[in-house]
């Protein structure tokens, strides 16, 4: 494994965050549930949420296998690594659905069910009731799954370090390589992915981690991906071949998932023919997409720049603290009944800010780092 730090895969982690924060203040207008929405709901905003929607938490994970393989390289033994991703993520998720979340569920229950008490009863009283209130299981990690599933993905790996001789590794990984060279990175994935779907066309994302099998069938591989560029950085050659290809495809795919959306919107029902191609398009057009990136991220963004190692510190705080950010400015533009234009340049300014804020005055306080998923301050510094 090379030590050569790959900057267009910081760059594309940093993007792929940032779009991850912009679809969630989508989320406010588009039509489907979510913790607060705007009344009325719009339409059509869903077409270009769906544009991301097969790939940007894929792509989260391929990143994070990249990044994963590397630290795990850096730190050299297989406790040191496990120990370190358990710090890094356990904690800050720990601070998160005791500290970040409540307000989301709070304002839910107030929205949507009625829930007649304020927030500071409801956390004291009934968000850690480890059951159900009116269908919310609480206390609840919402958009923090991700952080689950990663560190369950993560510690996987470390027992195979652990569990798997270094020269069975090898050949494991050459064997992988083998597969995904050439344009096998681009069909192989989406022929799992299809498979996948195959076998589970009812499965809906649960973010519950025991019950979403499927779930990491999709994901487990995206990470396995990211982990193999790594190990495996030949890969790269494949993607140089590919992501042209790839970007194509991703749009063609993206057509008939536009169409359907557009023919049959909001909570229209569409017909039962509709579905088998237009969750295949999404399988298609999510992992060309990813590859597209990749490539685009290897061909253009591997340089460096004096904000990089700021802001690839800076997204993991402002991934724990947006979603709540977003949720509880809507919850007040909603009351006021603040039009849909105007509502969105205050959440994004309200979002920016407000992660801004919780980034900047975490990392100046010592205590306050490792509960925002920030290194501990060094000796000295």
């Amino acid at each position: 494994m090379k030590s050569t730090r790959h900057y267009g895969m910081d760059w594309l982690r940093i993007g792929a965050f940032a779009l991850l924060i912009l679809y969630h203040i989508g989320m406010y207008f588009v039509p489907w549930h979510w913790h607060v929405k705007i009344d009325p709901t719009i339409d059509w905003v869903a077409i270009p949420m769906l544009a991301t929607n097969g790939w940007r938490l894929a792509l989260l994970f391929v990143v994070s296998g990249y990044a994963s393989a590397s630290l795990s390289g850096k730190l050299g033994g297989v406790g040191a690594f496990a120990r370190s991703r358990s710090a890094r993520l356990l904690i800050p998720l720990a601070f998160g659905i005791v500290v970040v979340i409540p307000p989301q569920p709070w304002i839910e229950l107030a929205g949507q069910h009625g829930y007649p008490n304020g927030f500071l009863h409801f956390w004291l009283h009934d968000y850690f009731r480890f059951g159900a209130l009116d269908g919310i299981i609480l206390p609840t990690w919402q958009h923090l799954w991700f952080v689950v599933y990663l560190w369950v993905y993560t510690m996987l790996a470390a027992l195979l370090l652990a569990l798997v001789p270094d020269e069975a590794r090898a050949r494991v990984a050459d064997a992988g390589a083998r597969l995904l060279r050439g344009w096998g990175l681009l069909i192989v994935p989406i022929l799992w992915w299809l498979a996948v779907y195959g076998a589970f066309p009812h499965h809906d994302e649960t973010h519950a981690l025991l019950d979403d099998g499927p779930s990491h069938l999709h994901y487990l591989m995206a990470f396995g991906v990211g982990w193999l560029l790594r190990v495996r950085p030949v890969l790269f050659d494949s993607v140089a071949r590919c992501w042209p290809v790839a970007a194509v495809l991703a749009v063609l795919a993206f057509v008939p998932i536009a169409w359907v959306e557009w023919t049959w919107p909001g909570d229209t029902i569409a017909p039962d023919w509709v579905f088998l191609p237009y969750h295949a398009a999404r399988q298609v057009q999510g992992w060309a997409t990813i590859v597209a990136l990749v490539g685009i991220a290897d061909r253009f963004w591997n340089r460096d720049h004096p904000k990089r190692a700021m802001l690839a510190e800076a997204v993991f705080p402002f991934y724990i603290i947006h979603q709540t950010i977003i949720v509880v400015a809507g919850w007040y533009l909603l009351h006021a009944g603040v039009a849909a234009l105007p509502s969105f340049l205050i959440l994004l300014a309200a979002t920016v800010t407000g992660c801004w804020l919780f980034y900047a005055i975490g990392r100046s306080i010592g205590w306050l780092r490792p509960l925002i998923g920030l290194q501990r301050r060094q000796e000295g510094r």
